[in-house]
């Protein structure tokens, strides 16, 4: 298993890069998606043909992939909490909100993975991750804080809080299952463990989706074919084979913290790709969640044996 480093390294900077590039500008790209396939057939055919991908990738480059005795049950619980979870309940939320909302509540992942690791892992909450939770929260807050606005000032709509309901429920279940696969150190490299979890959670996904989706009435569009070929190849086979090495490489506190710059990317991206103007807001949440990166990832590299 690789050394745990209190701050990122140079490869962990380049995977939170592929991380924030690859997950931010996909949240437009699932919406456009979800209109024209169902949610559950969706996400169970970009985990099946990327669990494929990743265990092929594994296989052609020599690597075994064979799971350790003894963590099966382990490796069940990290695919229905960190893959599962997130990918149902967040798709599911997508579908009740605007893409940038969703990236947004499902990015308060962090919070409860940093209580859950204080909890579960018995990490110490220093000054430095309170500073780093600070700034990250109030850069979430600022990104937020036109659509707070919205929900409080107008009429109710019960789509938009059953939408955020299932975010906050999907950050969770990342959260957690994130945590989990810190504590327990599944000894596997990490190309292969991102195959057998991107596979086995396709497996109750497809079940799901026959019994609620139904058959296809009609061959998606070629937009969204091609964000289905971006979905199997970015956001699934690199994006969470980026994030499973990135948990091993620091804490959950880093990690987790570090990702906010995905929902960051995903405003920037609305405002260079779709020509939406910035504001305060996007201002104030970038000068906020880059503190907060800097901060988490400023301690004294040491490596842990």
């Amino acid at each position: 298993m690789p050394q745990t480093s209190p701050r990122l390294s140079a490869e962990g900077i380049l995977l939170l890069i592929g991380l924030a590039i690859g997950w931010g500008i996909n949240w437009p790209i699932m919406k456009f998606i979800i209109a024209e396939i169902p949610p559950l057939s969706f996400r169970g055919f970009c985990l099946m043909l990327g669990g494929f991908g990743i265990l092929g990738l594994a296989r052609v480059s020599g690597l075994s992939l064979r799971i350790p005795k003894g963590y099966v049950k382990k490796i069940v619980w990290v695919t229905l909490l960190n893959i599962i979870g997130w990918n149902v309940f967040a798709t599911y939320g997508l579908s009740f909100l605007p893409a940038g909302r969703s990236a947004l509540l499902g990015y308060t992942m962090p919070i409860w993975a940093v209580l859950l690791s204080i909890w579960i892992l018995n990490d110490k909450f220093t000054t430095r991750v309170g500073i780093a939770l600070l700034l990250g929260v109030g850069g979430i807050a600022a990104l937020m804080s036109e659509s707070l606005l919205s929900w409080f000032g107008g009429p109710f709509n019960h789509q938009l809080l059953i939408g955020a309901g299932l975010m906050i429920v999907a950050a969770w279940s990342w959260a957690t299952g994130t945590v989990l696969m810190k504590r327990w150190q599944i000894p596997m490299n990490s190309v292969a463990l991102t195959g057998w979890l991107l596979l086995l959670a396709s497996i109750p996904v497809l079940i799901a989706a026959f019994f609620f989706d139904g058959l296809p009435q009609k061959t998606p569009s070629t937009m969204v074919l091609w964000g289905l070929v971006y979905n199997v190849f970015i956001a699934f086979m690199f994006c969470y084979w980026a994030w499973v090495r990135l948990v091993s490489l620091v804490p959950v506190s880093v990690s987790s913290l570090s990702s906010l710059i995905t929902p960051l990317v995903g405003v920037i991206s609305g405002i260079v790709i779709l020509g939406e103007a910035p504001g305060w807001p996007e201002f104030s949440a970038t000068v906020l969640i880059l503190g907060a990166v800097a901060v988490v990832n400023s301690g004294t590299k040491k490596c842990a044996k």
